[in-house]
């Protein structure tokens, strides 16, 4: 074997972990948002979180992938420590599908189809196929299924290159001599463990192995503890990210390697008694690439189903292991994130959740602004203070999603996640400043209950209106948000112009008021605060449903929008408005205005009919 063999066996190698990693980013991100409501349906029928944990693994393509995005939900508080122990379990079984595939490489015959079930074989042609899409496709997803395609065919082509470059070891007496090392089984539990924690990928370490049992010189004797090895050392990428994370979020990796650990002292043990005791001649005959994925599948479902009765055991001795009492509960839970940065590895399910907190935001927004309007008719400093509260939960969500938000529009999604992001970042604000005027409003409510102050009963009347208005476009904007929906949306700017028209009639009646004497200057003031708040949040609301408008019409322009609205052209806009208008209604009064109007009308007619009169006595 000379240099150059071995330069082609680590090419091969790179070739193979690009391929696994572009085949792995890209069947996450065409999964997106999925993955999330595949974790939500987790119940406590442990078969289902199977079922669950291994179709997740297969859509990644990597169990270690999943385990870091567990401990990212756990240590966000997204999920429950106990929510994960069969998902963990399933995803060991999802893991056993890339050795499957690989193994169809030892395929062997003079028949075309069956030929042609071998990847290297047909990956040429999805190579092809892949690059036909990418290039001639318009629509991003295609886009997406060839790059996947390309990735296998890389990932193919690197295992062909690595079964190459080996081939010439067969016939070297040096490589013999090495392998003695594998033939104890302790020594190659190690080795394989030590390989895959350095390359990060079983499914990599065991396509290496597979590579080299083409040459014929492995055994099973020799290969079975590098795969019980490959299983453990697949975990390191856990482990690493479970630095720095919460005791709760730390019980994910241990878990996980607790699992392979235990299986393979069990596989071991049984290994150990049927080679050294029994002396079964099979350990000391060759094996190969179809074989090593059998016992890969058969390592990780036995384990699985030895380990599945003493689940909650397990689930118990890890929380043990990383056991938290009271006070440390409360501080982890003071210091717990918002949203952790290793559910950045799969961005759509990171859009996903950051959706859910901004909803949550939404909601806290509308919940605090509707409860400063309430302060106004009952004044109590207790929910003077849940407001001020809310407000600085409202600033940390905008903090944290806006960080969170801006590292994840730099990740490759899908068009629609990103059109998500964009939208989440246009309305956090929005949410955010309704919170602003909800604190605006309680000091308005606190500051007229220390003077004595209140608003006269024409005005409480008039407010009555304009908060029911209020009321109802914030339940518009939030359910438009939380449901996506853009026609829901629409209804928002129709009800924003009326609650505009709303607040301008109140205050031209105030003036009336204070012209006639009925209202004091003060309470002038504090009833023009209190509108330019509703106002403001209004308009805020009207930001967001536009917003949502947009991301649904890619083409679509604001201003033009607006403008058209405002000029009265769109039928539809009108409508609502109408009937908007007829909902929220003024109590009737007779303002200084039209008293002088008609006085002056009154006065004209009089006037009319004394000349009148003096006319016809001239006449006579």
């Amino acid at each position: 074997m000379s240099i150059y063999n071995l330069f082609s066996m680590i090419g091969g190698l790179a070739f193979f972990l690009f391929g696994m990693n572009i085949m792995s980013n890209y069947l996450e991100k065409m999964a997106g948002g999925r993955l999330e409501s595949v974790l939500k349906k987790l119940t406590s029928n442990p078969f289902k979180s199977l079922a669950l944990g291994a179709g997740i693994t297969i859509a990644i393509q990597s169990s270690s992938a999943l385990t870091v995005m567990l401990v990212g939900l756990v240590n966000s508080g997204i999920m429950e420590f106990s929510q994960t122990v069969h998902v963990i379990m399933g995803s060991d079984i999802g893991t056993t599908l890339t050795a499957w595939i690989l193994s169809l490489n030892g395929l062997s015959s003079e028949n075309f189809a069956i030929s042609m079930l071998k990847p290297q074989n047909f990956s040429p042609l999805v190579a092809m196929f892949g690059v036909i899409l990418i290039m001639g496709s318009k629509q991003q997803k295609k886009k997406d299924v060839g790059t996947i395609m390309v990735g296998f065919a890389v990932l193919m082509y690197g295992m062909t290159l690595m079964s190459d470059a080996v081939s010439p070891l067969a016939d070297m007496p040096e490589f013999q001599s090495f392998l003695i090392a594998f033939d104890n089984p302790f020594m190659g539990v190690l080795i394989g463990t030590a390989f895959t924690g350095v390359i990060q990928s079983s499914a990599a370490a065991i396509g290496v192995l597979q590579a080299l049992a083409l040459t014929g010189q492995i055994s099973f004797g020799m290969a079975i503890p590098l795969v019980m090895g490959a299983n453990i050392g697949t975990c390191v990428t856990a482990i690493l990210s479970g630095i720095g994370v919460s005791k709760k979020a730390k019980r994910v990796p241990t878990l996980h390697i607790l699992i392979k650990i235990l299986g393979t002292i069990i596989w071991l043990a049984a290994y150990m008694v049927a080679r050294y005791a029994v002396s079964l001649p099979i350990f000391g005959r060759n094996i190969n690439a179809f074989q090593i994925a059998v016992f890969h599948t058969i390592f990780n479902i036995g384990t699985i189903l030895i380990l599945l009765p003493f689940s909650h055991r397990l689930c118990v001795l890890v929380e043990r292991m990383f056991s938290v009492q009271e006070e440390e509960e409360e501080e982890e839970g003071r210091k717990s994130v918002l949203l952790d940065e290793r559910l950045l590895l799969s961005p759509g399910l990171a859009v996903q959740q950051c959706r859910d907190k901004t909803v949550a935001m939404a909601h806290l927004a509308k919940k605090s602004f509707i409860k400063a309007l309430r302060v106004f008719e009952n004044f109590d400093e207790n929910e003077v203070q849940k407001i001020i509260a809310m407000e600085q939960q409202l600033d940390y969500l905008e903090d944290e999603l806006d960080t969170f938000l801006i590292r994840l529009s730099s990740k490759d999604m899908t068009e629609a996640d990103n059109d998500a992001v964009s939208e989440m970042l246009h309305s956090i604000n929005d949410f955010e400043r309704i919170g602003d005027h909800a604190i605006n409003m309680a000091q308005l409510a606190s500051d007229m209950n220390k003077q004595g102050l209140k608003f006269s009963s024409k005005a409480q009347s008039e407010i009555k209106v304009l908060k029911a208005a209020l009321e109802e476009i914030l339940s518009l904007t939030i359910d438009s948000f939380e449901s996506d929906d853009d026609v829901l949306a629409r209804n928002v700017e129709p009800l924003e112009e009326v609650i505009d028209d709303l607040t301008k009639e109140i205050k031209n009646r105030h003036i009336d008021r204070l012209q006639a004497g009925e209202c004091r200057v003060e309470l002038g003031i504090l009833l023009t605060d209190y509108i330019t708040n509703v106002e403001r949040v209004s308009d805020h609301c009207s930001n967001v449903a536009v917003c949502i408008i947009q991301t649904k019409n890619s083409s679509f322009e604001i201003h033009g929008y607006l403008n058209e609205l405002k000029d009265g052209t769109q039928n539809e806009f009108v409508e609502e408005f109408d009937a908007y208008q007829n909902k929220y209604v003024l109590p009737e009064v007779i303002s200084l205005r039209k008293k002088s109007k008609a006085a002056k009308k009154n006065q004209k007619s009089k006037d009319k009919k004394e000349k009148d009169k003096k006319d016809k006595k001239q006449k006579k």
